[in-house]
């Protein structure tokens, strides 16, 4: 009849992709849809998957959502621990890999940081997430990965750069046998984008974050 619908989606992306689709492209896509006219959400849903599919050379999967089924949000999922008090002193803003360290027995931990902040290289402006890792493997030095990540205050990459930057220094210098690594970001422009690693398939990311 014309009347014009709103919903939420979910879209992921594999990491193995040959290429990724930035943001601001991916907003202009999705107002293309403005004053197009479907006969069905699952249309929109198949449209958006052939579209991003074919644009990032990798098979991509949408989820579609109705506003009224609300989005679950948490402060951090169940089971994280929040390492944002521990005592850091000499705090430094500059990238700082050496900062990581791990020692002693094997443990599983899931840890949770909410103050990571890098800036976009394109436009300068600051981008905010939520860093959650979960790991087996020796100890790591919570305070140590605390001071790695206030440590990205300064730096210039995209969403996705800085989560394979942190998976890959938190393999390196902690040698775990099992890692996830994911950034929940606040939205802009309407987006929220989590990138998200692991050394193993598991679930992606859970609820949206009440920052989102």
């Amino acid at each position: 009849g014309g009347v014009p619908a709103v919903a939420w989606a979910e879209i992921r992306f594999p990491a193995a992709s040959p290429a990724i689709i930035e943001s601001k492209s991916l907003k202009l896509y999705l107002n293309s849809f403005n004053q197009a006219v479907f006969s069905s959400i699952e249309q929109v849903q198949h449209t958006m998957e052939m579209d991003l599919s074919s644009a990032c050379g990798a098979a991509v999967h949408v989820l579609m959502h109705s506003v009224d089924e609300g989005a679950p949000a948490v402060g951090r999922p169940e089971g994280y621990e929040l390492i944002d008090d521990l005592p850091v002193e000499n705090v430094v803003y500059e990238y700082a890999p050496e900062s990581l360290s791990a020692d002693g027995d094997t443990v599983t931990e899931q840890l949770c940081s909410h103050l990571l902040k890098s800036n976009c290289p394109v436009t300068g402006q600051p981008d905010w997430a939520t860093v959650l890792v979960r790991y087996t493997g020796p100890k790591i030095d919570a305070a140590g990965l605390l001071r790695y990540i206030v440590g990205f205050r300064q730096k210039q990459d995209f969403h996705e750069h800085c989560v394979e930057t942190l998976f890959t220094d938190l393999m390196e210098r902690c040698r775990p046998s099992e890692l996830m690594v994911c950034a929940r970001y606040t939205r802009r422009g309407g987006l929220d984008i989590n990138p998200w690693r692991s050394t193993s398939p598991a679930d992606g990311p859970g609820p949206r974050l009440v920052r989102q």
